[in-house]
């Protein structure tokens, strides 16, 4: 199956970040086909990705028949036969639930051609799993995306122990196409590969605040001014190249002893989940928020990834 006979995107589930990997496949030249439960989401989507477009072409990353021609491109399906039926590439992206993809797997199988493929947006389950009631679990891949999708520009490629040469092939070739930083990983582990990075610096970064090291904003303008200033322009191994190995290795052996590596959550985050502290959803995390303060941040976010995006990864707008 070559690359060319990918003509058609299906995305199936249009919530937190389906819009947005619609919105990248659209602005790659594809026509995308998408189907979601809940019919609001769904009326929603090309409002959603309009407001996006017009800020990347604010930003200079897009011109506006461009973002237009993206738009005309996605459209929303009434059924699921409809999107997957016509489609030769369907990324799953619903909530992280895995009876339900298992589910859809299957019976999205019956409606799609035989050369379809399956990647499955899925941020920590496994495709052997997603993909375990499929009677042809070698044409299944995981294609992780991180939120935003249309800013992030990488997508883990996961492909398990049945995924085909040609499904990892061309999945990462599709990626590749729309300008995505596809990365492939030869292992299929829990978590992959940036999660579980994630999930031990988080681990520290916690166990650091909870024992009253420093407060929320400190301990970010720490990261921001130091790992995430260098990692955005140089990529962690490499920097410990440039650090010196003979050195990072000294400063492992000293302060490895005295990191938090117990498995338990500290008590002060379990304390404030349990007060419902989850974030901006609920309007309490780390820091406080309103809906006004919310909007402001989520907006000042954006616009410093379109510039990390246009100044690292994108020498100038679309042709």
């Amino acid at each position: 199956m070559k690359t060319e006979s990918v003509r058609t995107i299906a995305v199936m589930g249009l919530g937190t970040m389906g819009h947005g990997i619609a919105q990248a496949f659209a602005a790659g030249g594809y026509p995308v086909r998408c189907w979601d439960t809940e019919p609001s989401v769904a009326r929603s989507l090309h409002s959603r990705v309009r407001k996006n477009l017009k800020e990347f072409v604010a930003a200079g990353l897009e011109r506006p028949r461009n973002a237009d021609r993206a738009l005309s491109r996605i459209a929303v399906c009434r059924t699921e036969e409809e999107a997957v039926g016509s489609s030769q590439f369907v990324i799953e992206v619903v909530r992280e639930d895995l009876s339900l993809k298992q589910k859809l797997f299957a019976r999205w199988e019956g409606m799609a051609a035989d050369s379809t493929i399956f990647a499955s947006n899925s941020s920590s389950f496994p495709i052997r799993q997603s993909a375990s009631r499929m009677k042809r679990q070698d044409r299944a891949i995981v294609a992780h995306w991180f939120n935003p999708p249309h800013l992030v520009p990488t997508v883990e490629v996961v492909p398990g122990r049945r995924t085909s040469a040609r499904t990892t092939r061309l999945t990462l070739e599709v990626l590749r196409r729309i300008g995505k930083q596809a990365v492939l990983l030869k292992k299929e582990i829990p978590g992959f590969l940036v999660n579980r990075v994630q999930i031990a610096m988080y681990r520290e970064l916690w166990s650091l605040w909870s024992r009253g090291v420093a407060s929320p904003e400190d301990i970010d303008a720490a990261m921001r001014g130091s790992v995430g200033f260098r990692m955005a322009a140089m990529g962690p191994l490499e920097v410990c190249d440039f650090g010196g190995l003979d050195i990072q290795t000294t400063v492992f052996r000293s302060l490895i002893p005295h990191i938090e590596s117990g498995p338990a959550l500290p008590g002060k985050l379990r304390d404030l989940v349990r007060s419902g502290g989850y974030g901006v959803k609920s309007g309490k995390g780390f820091y406080s928020y309103t809906p006004a303060t919310a909007a402001r941040r989520r907006s000042l976010r954006d616009q410093r990834f379109l510039g990390l995006l246009k100044m690292l990864y994108r020498s100038n707008g679309g042709s």
